[in-house]
């Protein structure tokens, strides 16, 4: 057998041994594996975090963009006034994400 042969054979070998060995520790489900349950856990603690933290902090950037706008001048207002348009869209936006997030999530447990 030429070495090349030999190395395929070997490489073919070993991929169906940890194949077959994954397969056995796969039979009892994946669904009580620890790797699973610690992301769903992850994704629900980060989702629940973004929920209160992201209002939060669009709020208080919406209140600093005004102070700013108040003491701007009239090019500059509109600039502040688009900042002020992109922190309400965005918290909006992190609100629907962590809440579809929430909803995947919740269709797996």
């Amino acid at each position: 057998m030429s070495k090349k042969r030999r190395i395929v054979s070997l490489a073919l070998s070993a991929y169906f041994t940890l194949s077959a060995s994954t397969h056995v520790y796969a039979a009892g489900g994946i669904g009580g594996s620890p790797i699973v349950t610690g992301t769903e856990k992850l994704v629900g603690d980060v989702t629940a975090w973004l929920m209160v933290l992201a209002p939060i902090v669009a709020e208080l950037l919406i209140i600093y963009f005004c102070i700013r706008r108040s003491a701007a001048d009239e090019m500059e207002q509109k600039k502040w006034n688009t900042r002020i348009i992109a922190a309400t869209v965005s918290c909006i936006g992190a609100m629907l994400g962590s809440a579809t997030l929430n909803l995947v999530i919740g269709y797996y447990r």
